[in-house]
């Protein structure tokens, strides 16, 4: 029998949706996918977060999630996948995680520690540090690289709003992952100039996740929003199944 549409013409049996944005970023740049996932009926919240250090970050996370009132699928975009590898093993209401070009680190190990074993990327090799301690990416290496596949007057606009990193960030280290102990699917940026290719296909390896490559620049869900979103919708089919068989 069919699922049933529940309150605000959500199915029954459909997670909830959380979109997590990375650094130099915000809640917006998940517009595309949002559109997608709300015309098939889900419930989505792209929240915005502080950056100014990992404890805030899950901090915000884990409120978020304490609203849902069903089983959600989070999804991560480059920083954003610290954020949701952060909640360990207490990751209230959350069924999959969803890595979009993003950061899946192992217990004990750092941002700074994985970038420092290769040359700077083209999108971060210019950062600009603010007497607070917040790294800005400036405008060309915005443009040309972190989203060098998105239409330049568009990528001008996401410069602008841009949210900075706290550079602390990058010496934090990540405790128990949360990928240890929940399903998780990764999509590779193959074009990436902020995150190394490789680097997240080795993210993706070891974490077992089901994985997906498109030709795209480090913001997938910006350039790709179809190929994210039958990502994210992958993962919900994936987890109801398991629903249904336990």
């Amino acid at each position: 029998m069919a699922a049933q549409d529940g309150p605000n013409g959500v199915m029954s049996d459909q997670p909830n949706i959380v979109l997590v944005h990375g650094a130099w970023a915000d809640g917006s740049s998940w517009a595309g996918v949002i559109e997608r996932l709300q015309a098939d009926g889900y419930k989505v919240i792209a929240p915005q977060f502080p950056l100014s250090g990992l404890a805030g970050d899950v901090a915000r996370l884990r409120q978020v999630l304490a609203a849902q009132q069903r089983p959600t699928i989070v999804a991560g975009h480059s920083y954003g996948g610290q954020i949701i590898t952060a909640l360990g093993g207490d990751a209230p209401n959350v069924v999959g995680l969803v890595y979009v070009a993003a950061f899946g680190l192992d217990e004990g190990e750092s941002l700074g520690a994985l970038l420092e074993q290769g040359p700077p990327a083209p999108a971060t090799a210019h950062m600009i540090v603010d007497t607070e301690g917040f790294a800005w990416l400036p405008e060309d290496d915005f443009v040309n690289h972190f989203a060098g596949d998105v239409d330049r007057a568009k990528a001008k606009v996401m410069c602008a709003v841009q949210q900075p990193l706290l550079t602390a960030a990058f010496g934090e280290p990540m405790g128990t992952p949360a990928w240890k102990a929940l399903p998780s699917w990764y999509m590779v940026a193959t074009e990436d100039e902020a995150l190394p290719p490789q680097a997240e296909r080795q993210f993706a390896e070891r974490m077992g996740a089901t994985t997906v490559e498109v030709p795209s620049s480090h913001v997938a869900m910006v350039s790709r929003p179809d190929q994210v979103t039958r990502l994210i919708l992958d993962a919900s089919a994936a987890v109801r199944r398991e629903e249904v068989l336990t």
